[in-house]
């Protein structure tokens, strides 16, 4: 399969794929079509292509619709420029119910034009239909970026507390 997005080469930026802040994009649920786009951003963030997950995480969240499942993308100029996943979780960790997001990206492309705070806004509205009032995310502690733009959303540190250890 190819690549929604056409590769950089080296000098040459990509064009902006979104237009200037404060000119309209939609966001909608994701549709299959939309999947190489989702899976070119991911690509173009991450450094890695993953189709068969990507695959994965639309049959459970973008398939159909739910009150508790969502899958989102942001349109603009005919192309996927950003996406937001997320559900509601019930009493894990013992929390009451709340919206959880697990992933949001926007093309770098495209940054700075309000599509994550739409995105985001989206997918909090759903939550709200849903009947939660919390939003939770989690994110890896050096990634300045995501940290940055969810705490201009309003998110800050919340009751809970990640743990890990080694299994090796």
């Amino acid at each position: 399969m190819t690549s929604a997005h056409a590769p950089e080469r080296a000098g040459e930026p990509r064009p902006r794929v979104c237009p200037e802040p404060g000119n309209a994009f939609e966001v909608r649920p994701a549709r299959r079509a939309d999947l190489d786009q989702v899976i070119a951003i991911d690509a173009t963030v991450t450094g890695i292509e993953k189709r068969k997950y990507w695959a994965s995480v639309y049959r459970r969240y973008g398939a159909g619709e739910s009150a508790e499942r969502h899958f989102l993308v942001a349109r603009a100029n005919a192309r996927v420029v950003g996406f937001v996943i997320g559900e509601v979780r019930d009493w894990e960790f013992g929390s009451p119910p709340c919206g959880w997001v697990f992933a949001i990206d926007v093309d770098p492309q495209a940054r700075l034009g309000g599509v994550g705070t739409q995105l985001l806004q989206a997918i909090s509205a759903r939550f709200r239909s849903a009947g939660v009032t919390k939003l939770r995310t989690m994110l890896a502690r050096d990634n300045t970026l995501i940290l940055s733009f969810f705490r201009s959303q309003g998110l800050m540190a919340g009751p809970l507390m990640s743990l890990e250890m080694d299994l090796d």
